[in-house]
């Protein structure tokens, strides 16, 4: 009889990730990479988008468009509202075939340049306290009908409102009574047909809290954050505020920044030195409707100012004319006499 062998087996894991990141405007590129934990060889891969039910059933859809092959990679080169959700894969090789379990979930989030729908936070803020009420309401400029709010939470995974013990929807209105930690995450409506709009992160904290814009700010805005605490009255607090870990504005009610611009996109938070300090917001800055041309000048105002001084020498032009027929007429006169 020989020596003993441990063996050793290992169950193989897929492994979704996301690059270049989970958050996209609308056209910006994003591939799904899949996978395997210790082996790298003789796979091919599948992706899937996670979905519930109306009986809180969770379903794995095989996204239309993925082809199985032996590259881990689904790319979407142009990413849609259409394309917010939450993706997994799994990955088989070997005859019988072995299939891996459903990897880990991610959530990528489309936000459209001009959304059909938007969802309206009330109170209007992307931090929110603990135990208070949170509305959460469809907007849809279209009038149409049978949107429901949904969300993805590192807790629960992902859940509708319409049926789960979390919140209560009324029409297009999802509302939650009592707020808890738990209820952080990502928060956007959700059609009948599956179309997705306007996913906004949503943070509930207790303490402390940074009021900031629900929605992107565009370029040339007012931005206005504040400092609230849950346990103060006024809830405003005299606090520093920073920017990307930075220290940007110090003992302040409020920060404001007149003209936004680009540059001004990051992470904000606030601190108080006894109260402490606020979880970190993004503040999105889009561009401005009116956009600069390649030289970085604003098409719009050339054309204005090139209009106006078209017009202006047009003006001199009929001005220095009538002078000129009035000398030639005076002239002529004395000629006469």
């Amino acid at each position: 009889i020989s020596d003993e062998v441990t063996l050793t087996v290992s169950v193989p894991r897929a492994v979704l990730s996301v690059s270049p990141q989970t958050w996209l405007t609308e056209g910006d590129p994003v591939t799904l990479i899949c996978e395997v934990n210790g082996s790298s060889t003789g796979w091919t891969f599948s992706w899937f988008t996670e979905t519930v039910s109306s009986d809180y059933r969770y379903r794995y859809d095989l996204l239309s468009d993925s082809s199985r092959g032996a590259g881990g990679n689904y790319t979407v080169s142009s990413a849609a509202p259409k394309h917010t959700g939450v993706y997994v894969c799994r990955a088989e090789r070997g005859k019988p075939a072995y299939n891996t379990t459903i990897s880990n979930t991610q959530l990528i989030c489309v936000t459209g340049v001009s959304p059909p729908v938007s969802l309206i936070v009330s109170p209007s803020r992307t931090q929110h306290f603990t135990l208070v009420s949170l509305s959460l309401s469809c907007e849809d400029q279209t009038k149409s009908t049978g949107w429901t709010v949904r969300r993805y939470t590192e807790r629960w995974g992902l859940e509708d409102c319409s049926s789960s013990v979390w919140g209560s929807q009324t029409g297009s209105t999802c509302t939650i009574s009592s707020t808890i930690p738990y209820d952080t995450g990502v928060y956007w409506c959700e059609s009948e047909s599956g179309d997705k709009h306007h996913p906004v992160n949503i943070t509930v904290h207790f303490g402390v809290i940074l009021e900031s814009p629900v929605h992107p700010v565009t370029e040339g805005e007012t931005l206005t954050l504040r400092c609230l605490d849950q346990f103060s009255t006024p809830p405003n607090l005299r606090a520093d505020f920073y920017k990307d870990g930075s220290l940007i504005q110090n003992q302040t009610t409020e920060m404001i920044i007149s003209t936004v611009s680009k540059s001004h996109e990051g992470f904000y938070y606030c601190k108080h030195p006894e109260r402490g300090e606020s979880p970190k917001s993004w503040i999105s800055v889009t561009a401005s409707s009116r956009r600069s041309g390649p030289d970085g000048f604003d098409p719009v105002i050339v054309g204005v100012t090139a209009g106006l001084t078209v017009i202006f020498l047009i003006i001199v032009f009929l001005v220095l004319l009538c002078r000129y027929r009035n000398n030639k007429g005076s002239f002529s006169a004395l000629l006469t006499l």
